[in-house]
């Protein structure tokens, strides 16, 4: 997957594929490919696209898989991403093109062979994989992507779309008006006035575990939004240049690669001493924040960390 935020140049803007959005209650074309028990999977189509695709991607990973009855590997294909969207649990939404019906949208994308998976975050592209993947590399991409998403501000949890919620599923919460104005910064692409909204929060409550996370995670974008371009050969030739060292591990957060992240700066809190190792040490813990600090590589860096300080 990309390294790179979504702001970097040549991210393909899907903006140019916008169609008017099916009216209120319309059912979208192909509907869902599940059951009534409620799925994560819509077939898409030209006139739906803007509304299934683009708009949902403002508040959750969208998987889009461009397929073709005619071809046996995306008729394999298909069921594993059915059935990784059922257990990702509406951590992200499944989309399928059938190119066949919709040669459009696969010129626009810029399809040349099928089966081939591309995520839209925010109504840009971050490629995926091409060809036939089993269940266990398919899934690592995902969890890239969804790493990716939460260095982002998307943290939103799509909706059952083919029938009701299985009924053992507790209801997802309701928004917490507390973090509503960093929240609308986010998604309005006001980071500073979000990174305001995050640290006037923690003026009041300290250890308020969410705006931590929140800020953390704005504060990533921020810095990743112009890399130098040189950013990992200065890394990589001076291991004590401890600005190249904290945003090349800035820049491997967002492109999903965590433990590279995590190592990097570990090695360099070994490399270093005094303010310097204190400016890395910190730099990790907000990291830790980012990903989540009951995630089990977070334990495992931990663990690491405390063991070169100490």
């Amino acid at each position: 997957m990309s390294q790179s935020n979504f702001s970097r140049p040549g991210a393909i803007d899907l903006s140019s594929l916008r169609k008017p959005a099916a009216s209120a209650g319309a059912p979208s074309a192909g509907g869902s490919a599940s059951g009534a028990g409620g799925s994560y999977v819509l077939n898409v189509s030209e006139p739906t696209f803007q509304a299934d695709v683009i708009e949902r991607s403002l508040q959750v990973p969208v998987v889009v898989e461009f397929w073709s009855p005619r071809s046996e590997a995306s008729t394999a294909l298909g069921p594993v991403l059915a059935r990784l969207s059922t257990e990702y649990g509406g951590k992200f939404l499944l989309a399928r093109v059938d190119i066949d019906a919709n040669p459009q949208l696969a010129q626009a994308v810029g399809v040349q062979s099928v089966p081939l998976v591309i995520a839209v975050l925010r109504g840009q592209v971050v490629p995926l994989f091409q060809g036939a993947l089993g269940e266990p590399e398919a899934r690592q991409y995902f969890d890239q992507l969804l790493q990716l998403a939460v260095a982002n501000g998307i943290t939103g949890r799509a909706e059952p779309v083919g029938g009701a919620a299985p009924a053992e599923e507790a209801e997802e919460p309701a928004p917490n008006p507390r973090y509503e104005a960093a929240e609308n910064a986010v998604g309005a692409g006001d980071l500073d006035g979000a990174i305001a909204a995050y640290e006037e929060l923690l003026k009041e409550t300290p250890n308020d575990a969410e705006a931590k996370s929140g800020l953390a995670r704005v504060q990533l974008v921020k810095r990743t939004q112009d890399v130098p371009a040189d950013v990992r050969t200065r890394a990589a030739d001076n291991p004590t240049d401890i600005e190249a060292q904290l945003l090349v591990a800035d820049v491997d957060l967002v492109g999903g690669h965590v433990d590279d992240a995590f190592n990097r700066l570990i090695s360099t809190i070994q490399a270093t001493a005094g303010d310097d190792r204190n400016t890395v040490r910190l730099h990790l813990l907000e990291l830790f924040e980012v990903v989540g600090t009951d995630d089990e590589r977070v334990v495992k860096a931990r663990r690491r960390l405390m063991a070169a300080l100490f």
